[in-house]
């Protein structure tokens, strides 16, 4: 039996609008109208791929709170819960990725294989396309409030997870070899 492999990033999720190219009818400015709030979701993800048949799926977590070494070891544990065999993760080097608490749960658990991206190489993640695409569904909303950017990231993440061709786009589109059939 093979190992699956895992490509993990974390993202950042203001209330304050990310705002894109839009529409609007002649002579008339789109006008998003939000207070100036730093309120904020953190994201964690990671794009898995199965052993044998390469299936997808996408595992994520949200918190209130940046994510830390605490959060990070929670969605490993996460991980593990739902892959069964040897997981090899890619991540970058972070502050939350090499942790104590990170290198503790790795050492303890020997079916857990942590794997660093070089420096500075953001395009080899493939779940930086996973980012992109939420912040691109994201883009021009005017959340309320912290629970209604969370409702709505939630939604987005899932229907990212249940669109097949949007993983495995964000894998070939990254700078790794090609490795899916």
């Amino acid at each position: 039996m093979g190992a699956h492999l895992v490509f993990a990033d974390e993202s950042g999720f203001l209330l304050t609008p990310t705002v894109a190219k839009t529409w609007a009818p002649v002579g008339k400015t789109p006008m998003l109208r939000h207070l100036d709030r730093r309120d904020r979701i953190s994201a964690i993800s990671g794009i898995s791929v199965s052993p044998r048949l390469r299936r997808l799926n996408l595992y994520f977590q949200l918190h209130c709170k940046n994510i830390q070494q605490q959060e990070a070891r929670c969605f490993l544990r996460h991980l593990l819960r739902h892959l069964r065999g040897h997981v090899f993760l890619f991540w970058d080097g972070g502050r939350p990725h090499t942790g104590r608490l990170v290198k503790e749960l790795s050492d303890r658990v020997s079916r857990l294989h942590l794997v660093r991206f070089p420096g500075y190489a953001p395009e080899l993640n493939p779940d930086e396309g996973i980012w992109k695409l939420a912040k691109g569904q994201l883009a021009n909303g005017c959340p309320t409030d912290r629970s209604d950017l969370m409702s709505s990231l939630m939604s987005v993440l899932q229907s990212i997870r249940k669109n097949r061709r949007n993983l495995r786009a964000c894998i070939t589109h990254s700078g790794l070899p090609s490795f899916l059939p």
